[in-house]
């Protein structure tokens, strides 16, 4: 396996690379149009540009370009059809959400741009081969399965990162933390001989990380630039690589290993279960209504955050803060060997409270349904 430092020295570079361009892209977004305006849908106050994700892109390929002349990565740059395919899986969906967030394209244009990407990485050999299921046995994946699974992974971890970029730092923060703990994870096997050393898992990890730390500082609130669609579907791929490396290809039985084979796709997804959740009420309260499912408002889970006087950094700060809790939750059983069996009771204790807190404030949404569907009727 790479030594830390080798794998420090590429997620620096790629940190470095990515801050050093952001405002060069900046003043770049201007005339490129890559201007978000305020609007009833957004939450800030003045026009801001959203082409942080061509800087990410970048600081992408030059760290892989480091990894691949560092000695210490000869193993893990040996299969260069699956680095190769990543690349260019990568400037594919980066290369769907920016031309989105220029020209906003139709759903299905920007689905199929996703689906060539998953594509592309199925065909070069960055695929799910084993399917992990807890409590039950390895399933071994046929060649179709395995390539439908990994474009639905692709597909799906792209979409749930661009959904939670709604407030300013939310998104980069989530993966942050998500990728940093998935690095831990994947290290951690190699170290234990679980994974093979040409395994390339933890360095997409370490190259995620360091893309979200060099473009954070930008990020933070009150954000000078966003990442945009293409960098957040960029940032979806990457996750969606390194977890595929690492947990779709190791059969060997570790401890944590059961439950960190989803952990990475569910960390993030299980903090974006409750945007998920009031997307739903968003499309049931517009459905009452008869209005466009297009039309904004102002009542989605990051405005009541703030409503209810967090404000908008910490609200951000309250869901970095619950990753990280759920990221130490699945890397205990993984660093002192027991504990497996209070993992999925103390994951699902986290999001019953999530529920109790929320609950009460989502329970006037209902109300409103209920009363515009009556309307309705009448």
């Amino acid at each position: 396996m790479p030594s830390l430092s080798a794998y420090l020295i590429v997620g620096a570079v790629a940190a470095a690379v990515t801050f050093v361009l952001i405002p060069v892209v900046r003043r770049l977004s201007v005339p490129m149009g890559a201007i978000v305006e305020p609007d009833e849908r957004h939450v800030h106050t003045r026009a801001t540009p959203t082409a942080g994700g061509a800087a990410m892109i970048v600081g992408v390929g030059l760290a892989v370009v480091v990894a691949a002349i560092h000695p210490d990565f000869n193993n893990v740059m040996a299969a260069r059809t699956e680095v190769l395919g990543v690349l260019l899986a990568a400037s594919v969906m980066w290369s769907v959400g920016f031309v989105d967030d220029l020209r906003e394209i139709s759903p299905p244009a920007k689905v199929a741009g996703m689906v060539l990407a998953g594509s592309i990485m199925a065909l070069t050999g960055v695929s799910i081969l084993v399917f992990r299921v807890p409590f039950f046995e390895i399933l071994v994946l046929s060649p179709d399965w395995s390539y439908l699974l990994t474009v639905i992974w692709v597909v799906g971890m792209a979409n749930a990162v661009n959904l939670v970029d709604g407030l300013d730092g939310l998104a980069a923060g989530i993966v942050a933390i998500a990728s940093a703990t998935f690095f831990l994870y994947a290290i951690r096997l190699g170290n234990e001989e679980v994974l093979d050393p040409s395994n390339p898992g933890a360095l997409w990890a370490i190259i995620t990380l360091g893309v979200c730390v060099g473009f954070l500082p930008h990020n933070v609130h009150p954000a000078r630039i966003f990442m945009g669609d293409g960098g957040a579907l960029l940032l979806g791929m990457l996750m969606a690589a390194s977890t595929m490396s690492v947990g779709g290809r190791s059969s060997a039985e570790f401890s944590g290993q059961t439950f960190f084979f989803f952990a990475p796709i569910f960390i993030p997804l299980v903090i974006l279960g409750v945007p998920i959740l009031d997307t739903v009420w968003a499309i049931l309260r517009r459905a009452a209504r008869r209005s466009s499912m297009s039309t904004p408002d102002k009542k989605h889970l990051h405005h009541r955050l703030m409503n209810l006087g967090h404000g908008h950094r910490r609200a951000v700060l309250i869901l970095w803060l619950w990753t990280a809790l759920l990221s130490a939750f699945v890397l205990y059983p993984t660093y002192t060997g027991d504990g497996d069996a209070i993992v999925p009771i103390g994951v699902a204790a986290l999001l019953l409270g999530l529920f109790t807190l929320l609950h009460p404030r989502l329970r006037p949404v209902m109300e409103e349904v209920d009363e515009a569907a009556l309307d309705a009727l009448d």
